[in-house]
């Protein structure tokens, strides 16, 4: 078994941060993770997996633009049954929201360091348009 998260988890960040932004991706991870964990929990094992397989073909098509996985995705999608769509639309769901709560703290995590740091208002904050 992997031991990198993004490997075995559907919500996991998948993607190469700069310096700056791991805390945002390691937030967004650890989120991830956890709410993984909560759907193999309350929803099963199956619901996980289906999850998984969706988010890695998803992954495929947008990083390679993979014909293939968008022929699989398409074929997957089309077969889930409605009652399984609930399941992983609101898995989804739940992680975009987890991930935008990740980025507003993300934000102000950012501007307290900059606010720290004595730097001069950033383009497009109010402090900048007052000064």
């Amino acid at each position: 078994m992997s031991t990198d998260p993004s490997a075995q988890d559907p919500f996991a960040a998948s993607a190469s941060p700069v310096a700056k932004d791991q805390p945002l991706h390691d937030d967004i991870r650890l989120l991830g993770t956890l709410l993984g964990d909560t759907v193999r929990s309350q929803e099963g094992q199956a619901v996980f997996d289906l999850v998984e397989t969706i988010r890695q073909t998803s992954v495929r098509l947008y990083r390679e633009d993979d014909t293939q996985a968008r022929r699989d995705l398409s074929k997957l999608l089309e077969s889930i049954e409605p009652d399984q769509s609930v399941e992983v639309i609101r898995a989804f769901s739940y992680f975009s929201h987890l991930a935008n709560m990740a980025e507003d703290e993300h934000h102000i995590r950012r501007s307290r360091a900059h606010q720290l740091a004595g730097t001069a208002p950033r383009p497009g904050s109010l402090s900048r348009a007052l000064n």
